[in-house]
């Protein structure tokens, strides 16, 4: 406990110490951050992880991790055509190795690209915001992702009953899950009170939502992916705490969507 207690405080520290400097700093922690998870996504599949469709692999997270607003440069892809063409190199790869990469690997390996390089580039779209106020929505969407799991898990551990999904999580609870919900939609709640001229009540309470269902989702599509290959923890960066994908599964679940589906307040 004392040990993750430290890893805990120091990570969270550097990390919104650099969150807060923002600019080229931050973006380098989220490539770093990219990079590693895509290491243990790797490292979980028990494929090489410098094996040569893998080291394509960290070349294709890289590319979403391009800051075109700090380089000052206008997109040349969409998202749509940019995933497209890696989707085609990707297929590719089974046709050139000749099936020694089946088409199972590749398709793997595009689904961790996709799920790790768009989450983490995410962050770094909330930080960058055009409106200037970027730390607040990383804050927000943070805090209420933090207050969710930090509900979730003491409303659980005490009044706990009935399990949410036995098969994938068996320690967690329909009523942790709630408890979880209202703390998000609480903290939510507290940012439209400090910054109503960025958001009124109603987005919060919908982005808190948002943050707890999708964060606590992002949590159990770890957890399953976990239990497949039958291991605790995706790594072992941070001592207590496993690995960077363990500690931001919810993160680059929330982030993208919130985005997406336009409920940053700031499009």
């Amino acid at each position: 406990m004392k040990q993750r207690l430290i890893t805990g405080i120091v990570a969270g520290a550097v990390f919104l110490w650099l969150c807060l400097l923002g600019g080229w700093p931050y973006q380098l922690l989220l490539t770093a951050m990219a990079l590693i998870g895509f290491y243990e996504f790797v490292k979980m599949t028990g494929l090489p992880a410098m094996g040569g469709t893998a080291l394509l692999g960290y070349a294709s997270v890289l590319c979403f991790m391009i800051p075109r607003d700090l380089l000052g440069s206008s997109e040349w892809l969409s998202w749509e055509q940019g995933i497209w063409l890696l989707l085609l190199v990707f297929l590719l790869v089974t046709v050139f190795s000749k099936n020694k990469q089946d088409i199972k690997i590749t398709a793997l390996l595009f689904t961790g690209i996709v799920y790790i390089g768009m989450g983490f580039s995410y962050m770094g779209i909330a930080r960058g915001a055009e409106d200037g106020h970027g730390v607040f929505w990383t804050f927000l969407l943070l805090c209420c992702i933090w207050g969710s799991d930090a509900g979730a898990y003491f409303v659980g551990k005490s009044f706990g009953r009935n399990k949410l999904w036995p098969a994938i999580s068996p320690n967690k609870t329909v009523e942790g899950a709630l408890g979880g919900v209202v703390i998000s939609v609480v903290i939510s709640a507290l940012f439209a009170i400090l910054g109503p001229d960025l958001l009124t009540l109603g987005e919060a309470l919908l982005i808190g939502l948002a943050c707890a269902v999708l964060g606590q989702l992002g949590d159990l599509v770890q957890s399953a992916y976990k239990r497949v290959y039958g291991i605790k923890d995706s790594g072992s960066l941070l001592p207590g705490h496993g690995g960077i994908l363990d500690r931001c599964d919810s993160w680059i679940i929330v982030f993208p969507f919130v985005h997406i589906v336009m409920l940053m307040p700031y499009y």
